[in-house]
């Protein structure tokens, strides 16, 4: 590796340390609006960011792993020199996407979905789906979780940050 692809590369983790959004755009990947990815994204979109589409609100958190190729090929380039499995994988509007998820080549992700936390994602999600485990599989409908979670909600999403600790920590019985 050369002397400036030393230096490009340790710019493309500083960058995307700061500028979450940026940095994957500035990597490849078609980005939507109102797109929010929390934690660092530098090891996020593997090797073929431009194969990998975001629409438009949606939420991307910590530890999340988009993954476009089969590495298995390799075990077999010495049969069939040529082999290779890249696939794109495309997220639609208004997704949730929870930590340490992992999303697998050819996946595409529908509009209005919730991936939980830790899900392997090995095939599509419909429109409107709540998809959780591994590998992934709906358990509901988003419209089912909605009236859930609204008859749990502690009604203080709509709060700035300091103010919100302070009302969570009331109704949670923390003072400290």
């Amino acid at each position: 590796m050369n002397r400036f692809s030393k230096i490009y590369k340790l710019y493309l983790m500083l960058y995307a340390k700061f500028k979450h959004e940026g940095y994957a755009k500035k990597i490849g990947v078609h980005i939507g609006e109102d797109v929010h990815i929390y934690g660092d994204p530098y090891k996020m979109f593997g090797t073929e960011p431009w194969a990998i589409s975001i629409g438009n609100h949606v939420h991307i958190t910590e530890g999340v792993r988009f993954v476009n190729h089969d590495g298995g090929t390799l075990i077999f380039r010495h049969l069939v020199p040529d082999l290779e499995i890249t696939k794109k994988i495309s997220v639609g509007n208004y997704v949730y996407i929870g930590i340490e998820t992992l999303i697998m080549p050819g996946v595409k992700i529908g509009n209005h979905c919730i991936i939980g936390a830790g899900a392997v994602v090995t095939h599509d999600i419909p429109d409107n789906s709540v998809a959780v485990g591994v590998p992934a599989r709906v358990i509901k409908s988003t419209d089912e979780y909605f009236e859930k979670i609204k008859s749990e909600s502690l009604h203080v999403g709509h709060l700035a940050y300091e103010e919100k600790d302070r009302e969570l920590r009331r109704i949670l019985g923390n003072t400290k």
